[in-house]
């Protein structure tokens, strides 16, 4: 399964990740309640259900898998600067660390099914990044494995070997 890959520049406030790209799966399941078996199946925890913020934010200490349950949306992804995507049941996103998030527009039942790489836990930052949390962000190594492809492809390739740049 292709995903597209899209780096972000820093956005204003939201520094984005310099290193990796976010991930797109267009129809990554045609039974998108399956995302949280998909998700626990290779390897991602801390999986909930729910929306997407209508304010900007982004997370400094956990990448982020975003699987579209139901309904649509239109999200900003990339910080105030970023990409308006249209997102629908079975698609599913990757955020690196740092990047930018945003719900615009959503149907009255859209629903998001998120989880984390073991061993990360989101934070909710939603003004710029003190030098400590870029060095989070910059640090957080690439998961072993890819929420939607486990442990080939996605991910695994489009981030590298996931040692952090000095």
């Amino acid at each position: 399964m292709m995903a597209r890959k899209i780096i972000f520049p820093a956005s204003e406030w939201v520094p984005n990740n310099p290193r990796f790209p976010v991930l797109v799966y267009k129809v990554a399941l045609t039974d998108a309640k399956s995302f949280e078996n998909l998700f626990a199946s290779n390897g991602w925890s801390g999986i909930w259900t729910n929306g997407v913020f209508d304010y900007q934010h982004y997370h400094s200490a956990a990448h982020e898998a975003l699987g579209i349950r139901q309904g649509h949306a239109t999200l900003l992804i990339g910080g105030p600067g970023g990409e308006a995507m249209s997102v629908e049941q079975g698609d599913c996103l990757v955020l690196p660390a740092g990047t930018g998030h945003r719900n615009l527009d959503c149907s009255a039942d859209f629903q998001v099914v998120g989880a984390y790489p073991p061993g990360q836990q989101a934070d909710i930052l939603t003004a710029a990044a003190t030098s400590r949390q870029l060095a989070t962000i910059r640090s957080l190594p690439r998961p072993e494995t890819d929420p939607v492809t486990g442990a080939s492809v996605g991910l695994i390739e489009a981030w590298g070997s996931g040692v952090p740049v000095e």
